[in-house]
């Protein structure tokens, strides 16, 4: 029986939340996906802030009552539109404008971004999963990118690229008891309750709080250090806005791996204080370990192979191989295990080389953050991500410069060598790889091996 079938005397109140920022070419389907809810929310609040488009004009058509039946259940649903101008916090500060809104009368709050587009009954499925455990402080939908959203050949590559990431990364929340490392602020029904409990623990005077890069991974410790608990939804779902060009994506994922660093340092390096043994940092742990080795692994082979062929000492083996074959399998489940997945998905996989294509362009990003988190210069990476948005931001070219730099600076060492230490790098360097390549491939099987329990993501 669904959750609201004994809501006869009680049914939860719901408020959703959408901080919208130049969102003209999606808000309308936002707000289309949200009123054709099989249990849509009581009210909606749309937050617009920091805009130069026509978002504010879109949201307005959709402003005052609207009347639905579900189950045969009546929802009154009531779309408010706020325009708060220029925002000194962004995303955060159009988040707290919306919870001062609603904090006092209602049990959910849903934040929803201004490009995400729920399944029909998405929020029927957060708030039955909510309901089940009173320990749950915030439950996260699985998000994917749509791929019907990219807009060329470049734009295809990326979506595809993403959903593979998503899929990965929801997947080991999944498996490790559905316990989510991050509240994404793309879809999450958070208590409201537990978002006040918040507050108190840290003396906040909100939820949000702009100390931190990423709002919702801070926003996620902190329900778990109070003893709440972050989930990711079995079965909820809902389309996010993809980054369809390079420069776009790299300014995402470096603001994304700049916030999660920042939290994950021992001692502060700015007003967040690191919780470098957080249980919900234990994921960005071991991912920042493995690109760590992924980078590791392939600038060490081709300075291995390229100091091998110039002496002519190089031997193939067919052993090296088998990690690139265990990629490609580990990659395929990957895919097989996106709902809805489609041919470009498993093309990705079996390819190999969009996929490894893709984990390149991580590592360019994975030490583009790390880069910015140990330089002297503090930079808004908000801004940052919606000038690369905007198309004018270069610096996701960097790593390829470094790393032509450090190749050319580390062959022109080669060649001052003499043939006897030439010899003896050879001969140290290679087992050292040998082994490191061994252990991640044992790691990659274990990967590709385990149940996924019938979770599809």
């Amino acid at each position: 029986m669904r959750a609201w079938d004994l809501a006869l005397v009680h049914r939860n109140s719901i408020a959703c939340v959408i901080p919208a920022y130049n969102e003209e070419e999606t808000i309308a389907g936002v707000l289309d996906a949200l009123l054709s809810q099989t249990r849509p929310p009581e009210v909606i609040h749309v937050v617009i802030n920091n805009t130069t488009d026509e978002t504010f004009y879109i949201a307005r058509r959709y402003a005052g009552e609207h009347v639905s039946t579900h189950h045969d259940d009546i929802f009154t649903t009531y779309v408010f539109v706020h325009d708060i101008g220029k925002n000194l916090d962004k995303k955060v500060g159009a988040l707290n404008y919306g919870f001062a809104k609603v904090a006092d009368s209602f049990d959910y709050l849903l934040g929803v971004d201004g490009d995400t587009i729920l399944e029909p009954d998405a929020v029927e499925r957060l708030e039955a999963e909510a309901e089940t455990e009173s320990r749950i402080g915030g439950i996260s939908a699985i998000y994917t990118v749509d791929p019907r959203s990219s807009r060329g050949l470049v734009s295809s590559f990326l979506t595809t690229g993403q959903r593979a990431q998503f899929a990965a990364f929801t997947m080991d929340n999944l498996l490790r008891g559905r316990n989510m490392a991050v509240l994404g602020g793309q879809c999450s029904l958070f208590s409201i309750q537990a978002l006040k409990d918040v507050m108190t623990a840290n003396r906040q005077s909100t939820p949000w709080v702009s100390d931190s890069e990423v709002e919702d991974s801070l926003l996620s410790l902190q329900l778990r250090s109070i003893g709440a608990a972050t989930k990711v939804s079995a079965t909820a779902r809902a389309s996010v806005g993809g980054m369809h060009t390079v420069r776009a994506l790299d300014g995402q994922q470096v603001k994304w791996n700049f916030g999660a660093i920042d939290l994950m340092w021992p001692g502060q390096r700015s007003t967040t204080a690191g919780q470098p043994f957080h249980p919900n940092l234990r994921l960005r742990w071991i991912e920042n370990a493995s690109m760590f080795f992924n980078i590791t692994i392939r600038l060490g082979f081709l300075l291995l192979l390229s100091a091998s062929l110039s002496i002519g000492a190089f031997v193939f083996s067919p052993w090296w191989l088998i990690p690139p074959a265990v990629a490609t399998l580990l990659n395929l489940r990957i895919a097989l295990s996106i709902k809805g997945r489609g041919a470009r998905d498993i093309w990705f996989a079996l390819l190999f080389f969009p996929a490894e294509i893709y984990l390149w362009m991580r590592m360019g990003h994975f030490l583009r953050a790390w880069a910015k988190f140990f330089g002297k210069a503090q930079t808004d990476n908000w801004a940052a991500q919606a000038k690369a948005e905007r198309g004018r931001e270069a610096a996701y070219l960097a790593p390829l410069a470094i790393g032509a730099v450090v190749v050319g600076g580390a062959m022109y060492a080669w060649f001052q060598q003499s043939p006897a230490i030439q010899s003896g790098i050879l001969s140290l360097g290679w087992p050292m790889l040998y082994i490191t390549t061994l252990v991640m491939t044992l790691l990659m099987i274990r990967k590709a091996v385990r149940r996924h329990h019938g979770f599809t993501v």
